[in-house]
């Protein structure tokens, strides 16, 4: 694998960006995963007692962010996205948290960030729909990284779109998925968004990027999460865990 499978991409820029309030009319599943990423971490019972240390990775415009603040009031929260719009757009509706000082959002990719924590540091890492934006090589460095910085009982909670086993039926799924897409957008008379989507698919269903469950909870398993767990799934909908074991 070469070094440009190793390199951030930023994959939510311009219209695409800036119109990312408008997913819920194509893929309503997507807050409703953010939703149970946050009723996860809210149920998490942390293995020592004190404020919590939370990282998220994808701010996106706020909305597992929101989650998060919700079920873990007592946790500092920092929230990290490479998309300067989505940023501007989460810090907006999150204002009266960074205000409190319940929270931070950063500028970076993942990777980047992550290296700069100490080793330990880190109650729970979450995140929604971000993960398999990555390129393959990233992806297993960022799970490497996650499981260094995560304290001993830590946890990795990843809500996200994890490309069915069998690739006949996950095509068929994606050819149905294509076409809610036309229906969606053309219906909103937004063409342009119907191209960055459906260009944006392409990457998530490319070979570099594609995430298919089996072997990304493999893949966590070999970075050192145990044990890694599967608690929901519906079509490529899929909400999973690791833990960081104790010495």
């Amino acid at each position: 694998m070469n070094q440009a499978h190793y390199v951030a991409e930023l994959l939510f820029d311009g219209p695409i960006a800036e119109e990312y309030n408008l997913l819920h009319r194509i893929a309503p599943e997507i807050p409703d995963m953010s939703r149970r990423v946050g009723e996860f971490v809210g149920a998490w019972a942390a293995p020592a007692a004190g404020n919590l240390e939370l990282l998220e990775l994808g701010t996106g415009t706020g909305v597992t962010t929101a989650y998060l603040l919700h079920h873990r009031p007592e946790a500092r929260i920092t929230s990290l996205d490479n998309g300067p719009a989505m940023l501007e757009q989460a810090g907006r509706h999150l204002a009266g948290a960074v205000a409190q000082g319940r929270l931070r959002l950063v500028e970076s990719d993942a990777l980047s960030y992550l290296a700069q924590w100490p080793t330990a540091s880190l109650d729970l890492v979450a995140s929604a729909y971000t993960v398999h934006n990555f390129l393959q090589g990233y992806r297993g460095r960022v799970f490497e990284e996650i499981h260094r910085v995560l304290k001993p009982g830590g946890v990795f909670v990843n809500g996200d779109r994890y490309a069915l086993d069998d690739s006949l039926q996950h095509l068929r799924r994606t050819q149905d998925e294509v076409r809610g897409y036309f229906r969606e957008f053309l219906a909103m008379d937004r063409p342009d968004l119907l191209e960055q989507w459906v260009v944006h698919l392409f990457s998530d269903e490319s070979q570099d990027h594609i995430m298919r469950l089996e072997p990304a909870l493999a893949r966590m398993a070999e970075a050192g999460f145990q044990p890694v767990t599967c608690h929901y799934r519906e079509g490529v909908n899929a909400l999973v865990s690791g833990v960081k074991p104790w010495p």
